[in-house]
């Protein structure tokens, strides 16, 4: 299956989980009112089945609400497109949702889903072999006008820059820099050794620097 694929039917599956998520709240609310006064222990269990699978829902939708944005915004800096980034950031919580049930914690449910799409940013662009970003911007010349328009040529500049180099370099220096994270938790994200983190990041921001001071 492509990624295009794979990445329609994850589309399809999150919307899927949305859904269930409202037809739980539905169903809770009907069975309360609709078996009321007539079994306590008929009307218990069945309560408490619907109850447990609206929890679960609730809880997965709240923990997707508040991760999203920043997911998304990592996965730009990864992809350098919002398309593509909106896909790795579906697939991700799909992989989050399969495991939900033991993923207990807020915690532990979001350093879970920031290495799985740390990981599934590196292992598609590696066996996929999707080509160099044909999608990129131009690399902005330096505008004549204020410092708000100066702002926004070193963001793009910036972005730019970080999407000439190769996956696993660009996933390290949004691990260390933009995510904040030490080279101890980068290396285990990346499943690699922290002296290759080390070497990664200092190549990196060796290519970043030679490419930035050209348009300069």
């Amino acid at each position: 299956m492509s990624p295009l694929d794979q990445a329609n039917r994850g589309q399809r599956n999150g919307a899927l989980v949305h859904k269930h998520a409202a037809d739980g709240r539905d169903r809770c609310t009907g069975v309360g009112n609709s078996f009321r006064g007539v079994g306590d222990d008929v009307d218990g269990n069945h309560t408490a089945e619907h109850d447990e699978k609206f929890t679960r829902d609730e809880k997965f939708t709240r923990f997707v609400i508040s991760v999203r944005p920043g997911l998304r915004r990592s996965a730009y800096l990864l992809c350098g497109d919002w398309h593509e980034a909106d896909d790795l950031v579906q697939n991700t919580l799909l992989a989050v949702l399969r495991h939900w049930d033991r993923l207990r914690w807020p915690e532990v449910a979001f350093g879970y889903a920031r290495t799985t799409m740390y990981r599934i940013f590196v292992s598609d662009r590696r066996h996929a072999r999707w080509r160099l970003e044909s999608v990129r911007a131009e690399v902005p010349d330096r505008p004549a006008g204020g410092s708000g328009e100066t702002n926004i040529a070193d963001r793009e500049l910036l972005l730019a820059a970080l999407r000439e180099l190769p996956p696993r370099q660009r996933a390290a220096l949004t691990l260390r820099y933009f995510e904040d994270l030490d080279v101890a938790r980068t290396a285990e994200i990346l499943e690699c050794e922290p002296s290759t983190i080390r070497s990664q990041t200092t190549r990196a921001l060796a290519t970043m620097r030679l490419v930035m001071s050209k348009y300069r």
